[in-house]
């Protein structure tokens, strides 16, 4: 990374959708054990309920965008949660 380089965000995608914070924290544990940063977005407030309505419980699993390619391989490899 150059000097230019280091003041400038990443951009990040999706490169996944869980149906909830425990499915979330699963892909996030794969992605950082294989060494690929990521972060967990959602709109949903914190809950102790474990159902999701209308999509509110949803968290997308956002990597930077050189590494998503390889974060989907890994999400697909690994099959359902």
């Amino acid at each position: 990374m150059s000097k230019a380089d280091k003041g400038k965000a990443m951009k990040l995608v999706e490169v996944y959708r869980a149906m909830g914070e425990a499915e979330a924290l699963i892909i996030k544990s794969l992605l950082e054990s294989n060494g690929i940063p990521c972060l967990l977005k959602s709109h949903a407030a914190p809950s102790v309920h474990v159902f999701t309505a209308d999509g509110m419980g949803e968290f997308k699993v956002m990597v930077g965008e050189p590494r998503a390619e390889e974060a989907k391989r890994l999400i697909g490899e690994r099959g359902s949660v």
